[in-house]
């Protein structure tokens, strides 16, 4: 299995990685996967761009020092403060149709397993008024984790996202942005992998991450920096 660490140069960049990560899996059929601290900004989904106050949503973020992107798949507005740990695990596919539930089953449970090697009491769901709200979320004294699915036709990415500390900076940054796009946002809602009672360190949360979703296979380490 191919295991990229680290992140590109930029934020264009590092999200070409990843977009080059899945085209590569799909024409080698080898599996990927990637855990790394994507750079400081917020990412709004799709359907964020059409709220008629996306602008106001984006002068929040950007005036906190949060400089924003906008990402092609769905999903809601998401903060990354520098120390959050996004994943991506890119799988080869026979049939871009089938797959879908079990791979998401899969990952959840992963991210599951994963959080509680390093001691955080972490659970399926989310808590009410979440960011990026969604049905497949780990929570343990707030959300922790969304994940998300890109499908193509002949490979598939789940990826997500996990608080490892900034709650409350993250707290803060979105619910201007929540109001803006006119989404219920409670910052109650959000947790942290440290408040939770594991450990601050973006690090020790990527590699737990990767030795859950690589397991037995044989990984093939690369560095963004060589990806890019």
């Amino acid at each position: 299995m191919r295991v990229i660490r680290g992140r590109g140069p930029d934020k264009v960049s590092d999200r070409e990685i990843t977009a080059a990560m899945l085209r590569e899996t799909g024409e080698t059929g080898e599996p990927a996967f990637r855990a790394w601290t994507p750079h400081r900004q917020v990412a709004f989904g799709r359907r964020d761009t059409r709220a008629n106050r996306y602008d106001e949503a984006v002068d929040a973020a950007e005036s906190r020092g949060f400089p924003a992107l906008e990402r092609s798949v769905g999903g809601r507005a998401v903060a990354y403060t520098g120390t959050t740990v996004a994943f991506a695990y890119a799988t080869p596919l026979d049939d871009a149709r089938a797959g879908l539930d079990e791979r998401y089953e899969a990952a959840t449970t992963a991210v599951v397993r994963a959080l509680r090697t390093l001691g955080v009491p972490a659970r399926r769901g989310e808590p009410p008024d979440s960011y990026c709200p969604g049905d497949h979320s780990v929570q343990a004294g707030g959300k922790l984790c969304g994940i998300a699915q890109r499908v193509r036709k002949s490979s598939a990415l789940v990826s997500g996202v996990v608080v490892v500390t900034d709650r409350d900076e993250i707290a803060e940054v979105l619910v201007p942005i929540y109001d803006a796009i006119d989404v219920p946002f409670d910052p109650a809602s959000v947790g942290s992998v440290d408040t939770a009672g594991g450990p601050a360190d973006p690090d020790a949360v990527c590699r737990a991450l990767e030795d859950v979703f690589v397991g037995d296979a044989t990984p093939r380490i690369e560095d963004a920096s060589d990806a890019a």
